[in-house]
């Protein structure tokens, strides 16, 4: 019976912490206009499938799920000049421009809300989601690329990105024959023998998707 009765509040309590995370607002940030945010989006699905096709570059230091993320948005919001296009192995070809950003505008979007509500460069999953994004339900259709797929599994928060045709994310752990990142359709996910990684309303463990909070569509 005390079995039963803390395994009922284990679900109370997952499911209230779930609710407040997708009900909450991030904190007030700048947003983009609709053209603008399209540049970035496609920027980080360029910059995330850079790192599928070439592997992880070395500048990207923090290497798991919400480090790839970190990652892509900074990447997207920089210059990408002749150098940086030579680092990456890049040509100029095909292409999205460059996002045009004020100085106030590139110094508010210069770090991430931290749960103390001050910003700097490194944030993890949950605190990606819940400071620095808004939920737009858990309906995967309504995702555009670049959202955020969040998993909460209890110990461990877990962040996919929304690719367009699949998701993309970074398992956390490297070997020397593995990098971690992974390309998933989303018909592969949905049959997933591990139903917990199932984007779907009935899998509690899917908490929703998610939209960066600076990105206005």
């Amino acid at each position: 019976m005390a079995g039963r009765r803390l395994v009922a509040l284990a679900l109370v309590l997952w499911t209230e912490s779930a609710d407040a995370l997708t009900a909450a607002e991030p904190d007030p940030v700048l947003r983009l206009d609709a053209h603008r945010s399209m540049i970035v989006r496609a920027w980080m699905v360029r910059v995330v499938n850079e790192q599928l096709r070439q592997g992880p570059t070395p500048r990207w230091f923090h290497r798991d799920c919400a480090g790839l993320v970190r990652f892509a948005v900074s990447e997207a919001l920089r210059s990408h000049d002749a150098r940086w296009l030579a680092a990456n192995g890049l040509s100029s070809r095909a292409l999205p421009p460059d996002v045009e950003l004020s100085d106030a505008e590139r110094r508010a979007l210069g770090g991430w809300v931290r749960d103390d509500g001050t910003r700097g460069p490194f944030v993890t999953a949950e605190m990606l989601v819940r400071r620095n994004s808004r939920s737009i339900g858990r309906d995967v259709n309504t995702a555009e690329p670049g959202d955020l797929l969040f998993f909460d599994q209890g110990d461990d928060q877990h962040l996919m990105v929304w690719m367009g045709r699949y998701v993309a994310y970074h398992t956390g752990v490297e070997t020397p024959s593995d990098n971690g990142l992974r390309a998933v359709t989303l018909d592969q996910l949905m049959r997933d023998k591990d139903t917990r990684w199932r984007p779907e309303p009935g899998n509690p463990n899917f908490v929703g998707v998610f939209r960066l909070a600076f990105l206005s569509r």
